[in-house]
């Protein structure tokens, strides 16, 4: 019996050590509870991000169906078109300027999200914010699966018309809520999606170029295509307002319909401005700060901006042609095979929308890699270093895809993906407590060992910074009470809540601000301006370690070595 266990135990051993994340002594990285190589600062050699590279990382961002059909809500809760455009522009220029706040970090130090909330909630403080961010990518990921797949479904029926008449008798259960063809057109969605899940982000350079280049040019020739068959566009255009003040009813006034908008417009995005520092990281230096401010403004306002005036534009043409208002590109697209009958038409129109389909599907394809995936395997990998890199956590969040089961989210938990379309009631608390921790309290500086060590100054108590769950809390706390009452539809619940709720961002955001600059002031942090007097992970090039007052590691010291905090020399300034 001994002899048997020892054997398992020395198979179990040899299996973990199979199963462990490698790591390269010479290039300064280390697989333990808190780190490997994928977590620690980034070193210039995997640092290959250029102005062009965060260009087409926004771009993504933007060239999607969510932005396509962004004047559709607007629109349907009585504004002008007018007023819509100013709605998306407005909320757009806020996205860009909050996701420029929370990436400084990543290219000052070249860390990310999953390793910065180290210093602001301690070391197991941030599986808070870490778990928050894993169940949003897992569900954000098998939703935009579930868009990726009609758009998929499109492009087969293009090639096999038959394929939009394919009985659901004997293909499903009764009780599922989805279509034969949504199916299929998933599964090939999800499962052609994978082998990108190899590529590192330091290598993202071409797929960013391909997709944002053929999906760009399929919406100029979606839009050339309709103002020249319509020869105009349709009413929808043209669309007033319908908002009537009115303080004394229950009717809101125009200001509050647009902040509600602006609000919701940042919400949708909240999820994807925690991810700057996950790829801010990546900056070749840090004088790509400027490059990453102009690709971020760039492509988030004109580009965001410009693809949603395509959208209203084509959809209102399209109103034209067809007599019916089609936001939904999946839709659009269907029906322009289609004849007033039904039936498919010309192999002419097939194979322009095919190849209309194809460019939405690559980039709603890469923008769920890049945004869902990667950022899910980040998150993965800060939870269990030892075993999760970005690459297995990439292929974790891939594969809880069929576990969330978007088919029912989409069409029958339609209160649920509401709730996580307003998570910036959450989102917002966070990057408020990053930023004022990062800018005001640790005023830009970090010592990175500590990032990666429970002895360090960032163990807190117990491991966790007990100034920021409860303001954290007081954040959300006065605004979830409208998230709940504006889900649940209760039109005659007091005011000042639906009130509250249209401003949550921004009400979350300076609430969690300024209260943990206040509790910081009471309750002072100690060692605040110590930083690595040695650039221990070998992350920094000569110019960068003069420029944040590091020494070069020498080249004889080890990694182990390199990691031990009281060998760590220290710097205050």
């Amino acid at each position: 019996m001994t002899v048997s266990l020892q054997a398992f135990h020395h198979s179990l051993t040899r299996a973990r050590k199979v199963i462990q994340v490698s790591a390269n002594e010479e290039e300064h990285e280390k697989t333990d509870s808190w780190s490997n190589r994928d977590l620690i600062p980034l070193p210039p050699q995997r640092r290959t991000w250029g102005a062009f590279e965060y260009y087409g990382y926004w771009s993504l961002s933007s060239l999607n169906v969510a932005a396509w059909q962004a004047p559709s809500s607007f629109l349907t809760e009585g504004l002008s078109v007018g007023q819509t455009m100013a709605v998306i522009l407005i909320g757009r220029t806020i996205i860009g300027l909050f996701s420029t706040l929370v990436a400084w970090c990543g290219l000052r130090w070249h860390i990310g999200f999953t390793i910065q909330n180290r210093f602001s909630w301690g070391m197991r403080g941030s599986y808070i914010p870490l778990l928050q961010r894993v169940l949003l990518n897992f569900i954000w990921n098998a939703i935009q699966c579930w868009t990726g797949g009609k758009l998929v479904a499109v492009c087969v029926t293009a090639v096999f018309p038959s394929f939009q008449n394919i009985n659901n008798t004997h293909k499903l259960p009764r009780n599922t809520p989805a279509t034969a063809t949504e199916m299929i057109g998933f599964f090939l969605f999800w499962f052609f999606s994978i082998p990108f899940l190899w590529i590192p982000p330091e290598r993202f350079r071409r797929p960013f170029l391909v997709t944002c280049v053929y999906c760009g040019v399929a919406m100029i020739c979606m839009l050339i295509w309709s103002l020249a068959v319509a020869k105009g566009v349709g009413p929808v255009f043209y669309t007033p307002a319908t908002v009537k003040p009115s303080p004394s009813s229950w009717t809101w006034n125009t200001a509050w319909i647009m902040l509600k908008c602006i609000n919701s417009t940042i919400g949708g995005n909240a999820a994807g401005m925690t991810n700057g520092s996950d790829f801010s990281r990546y900056a070749k230096s840090p004088r790509q700060a400027l490059r990453y401010i102009i690709g971020t403004v760039t492509c988030l306002i004109g580009v965001g901006t410009l693809v949603s005036l395509v959208g209203l534009v084509v959809t209102a043409a399209a109103q034209k042609i067809y007599g019916e208002i089609y936001w939904n590109p999946p839709d659009l697209l269907l029906r322009m095979m289609q004849n007033d009958d039904g039936s498919i038409t010309s192999s002419k129109a097939r194979a322009g929308v095919f190849f209309l389909a194809l460019g939405f599907s690559l980039t709603a394809g890469f923008e769920n890699i890049c945004g869902n995936a990667v950022a899910g395997g980040i998150d993965l990998a800060g939870i269990w270093p030892r075993y999760i890199n970005i690459r297995r956590g990439a292929i974790i969040t891939f594969f809880a895809a069929w576990i969330c089961q978007p088919w029912q989210l989409v069409n029958r938990a339609t209160t649920f993906v509401t709730v996580l379309s307003s998570f910036s009631v959450f989102l917002a608390p966070l990057m408020g407590i990053m930023t004022c921790d990062y800018f005001l309290i640790h005023k830009q500086k970090v010592k990175l060992s500590w990032l990666y060590e429970l002895r360090g100054g960032y163990f807190y108590h117990h491991g966790i910074n007990w100034r920021a769950l409860p303001v954290w809390i007081a954040g959300w706390a006065p605004t979830v009470g409208g998230l709940s009452v504006t889900v649940q539809k209760k039109l005659l619940s007091p005011k000042p809540l639906f009130h509250m709720y249209y401003i949550s961002f921004f009400l979350g955001f300076l609430i969690s601000f300024i209260l943990f600059y206040v509790v910081n002031l009471i309750f002072p942090l100690k060692n605040l301006n110590e930083t690595d007097g040695t650039d221990v992970f070998g992350a920094f090039t000569v110019d960068e370690a003069r420029l944040l007052r590091l020494s070069p590691l020498p080249s004889t010291e080890k990694a182990g070595s390199c990691l031990d905090i009281e060998q760590v020399p220290t710097v205050s300034k």
